[in-house]
């Protein structure tokens, strides 16, 4: 074999591509991504998380085992191998190119049927117990609250429908104060995880990431503007004050992308 790291956050590009190959052949996706590749640079199997060792608890296998396994399958069947990869890409093109050939492209902004549909979809997903859309999982997408935010402006203007504008806000509100008071926004170190794992915020997947913080900076600035909500403007304050303390680079400037999940390597460590 021979490994290839990818920085999905240097090259999306890349990223896109071989996630497509992963969702369309096993119906899944996400982080981190192992793709195994033909000398010809065709997929022809991938995965998410193994962890080093099988794990029976789970029924996981180690990645140690998919290796052994994908070498004694290249070993005695590579021509079937690449023939079914030639297959699966061929499959996949076809796809989406019908699916590109379906979309009408239209210079004009969405209709206004269009943005109703979408602001009926987030109040029929919406928790009414816990903020947020859907069930666990849980990810801040912090592009609802802009768009929510948007609509109730726009609605309020052009069409004086102030129940629809003010109900776009308590979502945003509702959602934003829950998450804020729950453990996906870290109480102590300050600025949010990456996404939690039960419907409460309560569990968290410890990583941060830049992106959420300035997405969500900006959503938490908006709703503080609009409804001067103590609880959301200092929850901005604490965020803004943990990108400048553990994001930024002090000697040459900008910003780190993430903070990993991992704990400190040792009991007296200072740095991850």
């Amino acid at each position: 074999f021979i490994a290839i790291k990818v920085d999905r956050e240097e090259r999306p590009d890349v990223d896109r591509v071989y996630m497509t190959y992963f969702q369309a052949t096993q119906g899944g996706g996400g982080w981190p991504l192992s793709v195994w590749l033909t000398p010809q640079l065709q997929p022809f199997f991938a995965g998410t998380y193994f962890p080093p060792s099988s794990d029976r608890r789970y029924n996981r296998p180690g990645f140690k085992e998919i290796l052994l396994n994908l070498n004694e399958a290249w070993s005695t069947k590579s021509n079937d191998i690449i023939d079914k990869s030639k297959d699966a890409i061929e499959k996949l093109t076809k796809a989406i190119e019908k699916q590109a050939a379906s979309i009408e492209t239209d210079p004009d902004l969405p209709s206004n049927t269009s943005v109703q549909t979408c602001f009926a979809y987030f109040a029929n997903d919406f928790d009414d117990d816990n903020g947020g859309f859907g069930t666990h999982p849980k990810f801040p997408q912090p592009v609802n609250f802009n768009f929510l935010l948007t609509h109730a402006a726009l609605n309020h203007q052009a069409n004086g429908k102030v129940d629809t504008s003010q109900l776009a806000i308590e979502i945003t509100k509702m959602t934003l104060k829950k998450m804020s008071l729950g453990g996906i926004n870290d109480q102590i170190g300050k600025g949010f995880h990456r996404y939690s794992t039960d419907d409460r915020w309560h569990v968290p997947h410890f990583e941060k990431m830049l992106y959420d913080q300035g997405q969500l900076a900006v959503s938490l600035a908006d709703t503080y503007a609009i409804t001067k909500d103590e609880l959301i403007g200092q929850t901005l304050r604490d965020l803004i004050s943990y990108v400048e303390r553990d994001l930024r680079h002090s000697k040459h400037g900008g910003f780190y992308c993430a903070e990993d999940a991992d704990s400190l390597s040792k009991k007296n460590d200072k740095q991850k």
